[in-house]
């Protein structure tokens, strides 16, 4: 049985308001680090996929940050009407799909051409550690994020962020594997033009 887009913001806007609550309750302030996945899956009785797509959204309006191999920790927390406002900007349905293809292919040339020829070895081998075979959404997403915090751009990794998870609500977006051999090759030796050849042909 298919669940309606209502029940979906229902249940959505539930884990947000149950989250809201554990941080005011525990006077959480920025800096300070949130539970896992999987300790709030059992704390607030929800499923991880519930859990991460919260976190998902708090980390695109900025009220918390991710750091690999460490955890979830809080920001600039503001309480007021963060559950209207996530709902307003991430569940609307209003954006099309080529729209939102664009818009993310836009923002990822933009790290990229800021990046291409400009990785020190050990940079190369972080992009590195993130291909796989076969890539995934997941492992597409960590290695972006990990450029955009690299150039310490966090206007343009807001806004990516904000465009992939509209993107990945109505369709995965995939990339060859000969796609992101190119791309490596781009980030160690090319320059900022070559970085448009990889979008020409997709």
């Amino acid at each position: 049985m298919s669940v309606s887009s209502s029940e979906q913001k229902k249940a959505y806007e539930g884990v947000l308001h149950q989250l809201k609550s554990y941080i005011e309750d525990h006077q959480l302030k920025p800096g300070d680090k949130l539970p896992s996945e999987r300790e709030l899956s059992d704390l607030l009785h929800v499923g991880r996929s519930s859990i991460r797509e919260a976190f998902r959204a708090m980390e695109l309006l900025g009220l918390i940050e991710t750091r690999r191999g460490e955890g979830t920790f809080m920001r600039a927390y503001r309480p007021y009407h963060m559950v209207e406002l996530l709902s307003h900007f991430l569940l609307n349905n209003t954006r099309t799909r080529d729209e939102l293809v664009t818009a993310k292919k836009m923002l990822e040339k933009e790290i990229l051409m800021i990046h291409s020829g400009k990785l020190t070895p050990q940079e190369q081998k972080e992009v590195e550690s993130y291909l796989q075979e076969p890539m995934t959404s997941e492992s597409h997403e960590q290695m972006f994020y990990y450029l955009y915090k690299l150039s310490n751009q966090e206007l343009l990794l807001s806004m990516w962020q904000f465009i992939t998870w509209f993107t990945g609500a109505v369709h995965e977006v995939s990339y060859s594997s000969s796609w992101y051999e190119n791309m490596l090759q781009v980030l160690k030796s090319g320059k900022p033009s070559d970085v448009l050849s990889l979008y020409e042909h997709m």
